[in-house]
């Protein structure tokens, strides 16, 4: 049975995607992998348009929270003073991070389902002299969009450089790229782009690379070392070759496809079926749509149901969903819609949502009708 992965990431990938991880065997001190090593890093540029002598994209073995590491550790100078601004999980990972590596920071801290209350952070940025802020865009403890250009528009009235963990957004949402603030985002090849695990990338400008933290507080994270061997024609370490060849395909995929705004309107419309479909029986989401990213939905749990009991029969169906993080854990689940999903994977799916919540035949609706 082919699963279909309804978690925030690794997605269902497309048969071209997977063909292409495993196409052939490349070795990374030769000539052929810099020319692929070459085009992967600009074409992550090209999904927002970001002008090469402005920013530069570095690229590394790991996982989405590894982009996120080496981003913090190496773009804070050694006398900088953070902002960090929690509402869920991956927020308090930057914390964490940032403790771990001794950067000096404080935190505008909330609750996992409350959004971020601004002025609070405008009176930390006026009073605090912070130099820089770091903020997650897409929550998925929630499924929270946070409201990235008001951040970047507070940024700019402190002088602070932004970083962003984009990591469950970058291909799906829109990033504020244009604002001066912005100094970085972290992200991965298997989410939002559809590639496969072990590969995550950091967008910089490159004016922050050149003052980098000196010295360095990691010699595997450190991302001036990365991009001088990249821009070189050279890897300072083993990269993961077979997501290089996968990723390399998915951007392919995504530029034919119509892009991030054809991506994000598809993830919406997916989404949207689902949230109605459940709505009809009952099942709350957790957010208000308009405050829940195209990418992931969070549910309460419906009365007499665990999560065991839908995740289950959900499986056997062929759907993989995810559960709530911490307290949260025994009140919600969540579905996502990012990934290679087709019509009849959908059609397929609303009927399984409604055979095992409800123990019903499920019967689309004129606004459920795929590719409505």
């Amino acid at each position: 049975m082919r699963y279909i992965l309804l978690n925030p990431g690794p997605v269902s990938i497309s048969d071209g995607v997977r063909k292409a991880a495993v196409a052939t065997d490349l070795c990374h001190r030769e000539p052929e992998y810099y020319v692929l090593q070459d085009r992967i890093r600009s074409g992550l540029l090209d999904v927002y348009n970001c002008s090469p002598d402005e920013w530069t994209s570095v690229l590394l073995g790991g996982s989405g929270t590894t982009a996120l590491e080496a981003m913090l550790s190496s773009l804070l100078p050694r006398q900088a003073r953070l902002l960090v601004v929690e509402n869920g999980v991956y927020g308090e990972r930057i914390s964490r991070i940032a403790g771990i590596h001794n950067i000096e920071f404080s935190a505008v801290q909330h609750e996992w389902t409350d959004p971020i209350d601004f002025e609070r952070v405008e009176e930390a940025l006026s009073a605090g002299d912070f130099t820089h802020v770091a903020a997650v865009h897409h929550e998925t403890t929630t499924g929270r969009l946070n409201d990235m250009g008001r951040l970047a528009e507070l940024c700019e009235q402190a002088g602070a450089g932004l970083l962003l963990d984009t990591v469950s957004s970058f291909g799906a949402e829109n990033i504020p790229f244009g604002s001066p603030a912005l100094i970085a985002c972290a992200a991965t090849a298997n989410k939002c782009l559809h590639g496969i695990p072990g590969l995550c990338f950091v967008l910089s400008r490159k004016t922050s690379l050149e003052t980098a933290a000196e010295p360095p507080r990691s010699l595997y994270l450190h991302l001036p070392l990365w991009v001088t061997a990249q821009d070189q024609q050279g890897t300072p370490f083993t990269p993961p070759v077979n997501s290089l060849l996968a990723l390399d395909k998915a951007l392919a995929e995504l530029r034919n496809q119509g892009g991030w705004k054809a991506r994000h309107a598809h993830y919406s419309s997916l989404a949207g079926q689902v949230r109605r479909a459940l709505s009809r029986q009952g099942v709350k989401p957790l957010l208000e749509p308009g405050d829940s990213s195209c990418v992931l939905n969070a549910y309460c749990l419906p009365s007499g149901k665990t999560y065991a009991e839908i995740h289950d029969g959900l499986k056997q169906r062929g759907f993989i969903i995810y559960a709530g993080q911490g307290r949260l854990v025994s009140e919600m689940f969540r579905i996502s819609t990012m990934g290679d999903i087709s019509r009849y994977d959908m059609e397929r799916l609303l009927a399984a949502l409604s055979s095992v919540l409800f123990q019903d035949a499920w019967q689309p609706s004129m606004g459920d009708k795929i590719g409505q």
